[in-house]
């Protein structure tokens, strides 16, 4: 995953969630989750790292304005 910095994500409210599960489905699941909570990037692709365990999926989202209901 491409690294972050302060100056990316620098208003208020907006976060980035680094998402790591044992399968591809439990990362979209939650990804969907967190889009009906907070407006997101949506749900984006899952990586897999050779040799690591698991897959990981990122998400960017505004915690100020709702998701969809």
């Amino acid at each position: 995953m491409k690294p972050i910095d302060e100056q990316h994500i620098a208003e208020p409210g907006l976060v980035v969630l680094d998402i790591t599960a044992g399968d591809e489905e439990t990362v979209r699941a939650v990804m969907a989750a967190l889009e009906e909570r907070w407006a997101t990037s949506g749900i984006s692709l899952v990586c897999r790292e050779p040799g690591a365990p698991g897959v990981r999926g990122r998400v960017y989202a505004d915690i100020l304005r709702p998701g969809r209901q």
